[in-house]
């Protein structure tokens, strides 16, 4: 008699945590879906090196060709 009531008291503090697991883990991922999505180091370091990169071309200037004194056909033989 003893083993039914002990097993029943068991099966029902089981399925309580069980129950209040499935509470906090919706509740917590809930929460997650509400934070901004974290960046890994690798993916912040690759979008300020793109970053850079963009500013060095904005600020790119092409180089003027000097003429040339000894005749523009030099490369001719």
């Amino acid at each position: 008699m003893t083993y039914k009531i002990f097993m029943i008291i068991g099966v029902i503090v089981v399925a309580a945590g069980w129950i209040a697991y499935a509470i906090w883990d919706y509740k917590q991922r809930q929460e997650e879906e509400k934070q901004p999505p974290k960046k890994s180091e690798r993916l912040q370091k690759t979008q300020s090196e793109i970053a850079d990169w963009a500013k060095q071309m904005a600020q790119f200037k092409k180089p003027t060709r000097k003429p040339d004194a000894g005749g523009a056909d030099r490369n001719k033989e």
